[in-house]
């Protein structure tokens, strides 16, 4: 887990510059929808520094540290994986009362 680096983060970025430009060349969109929706620089810059500073913090660990990190990944993504389904409301009890004429 630890050799593909962060593939979540990648993920996200790769998903940030892709709208980016798919909004860029939206022609159909009003000026303020296209702001509004457009990932920032910032945001893809904050992404990109994270990604470095996770692969530099990683290469100071030791082999133990490693696989200590890559087996709490592998328990998240099975945690994550499991799907429990959206909770259900269930529809209210019916009034069983009866009514009575005053």
């Amino acid at each position: 887990m630890i050799n593909g680096r962060q593939p979540e983060l990648r993920t996200y970025l790769d998903t940030l510059l892709r709208d980016r430009e798919r909004l860029a060349a939206a022609t159909h969109l009003d000026a303020w929808a296209r702001t509004e929706a457009t990932p920032s620089e910032e945001e893809i810059k904050r992404t990109r520094t994270l990604i470095r500073r996770v692969g530099t913090d990683l290469d100071g660990l030791t082999d133990n540290e490693r696989e200590q990190i890559t087996e709490a990944t592998r328990t998240l993504r099975k945690t994550r994986a499991v799907s429990l389904g959206m909770p259900g409301v269930r529809p209210p009890e019916p009034d069983l009362r009866l009514e009575r004429d005053a």
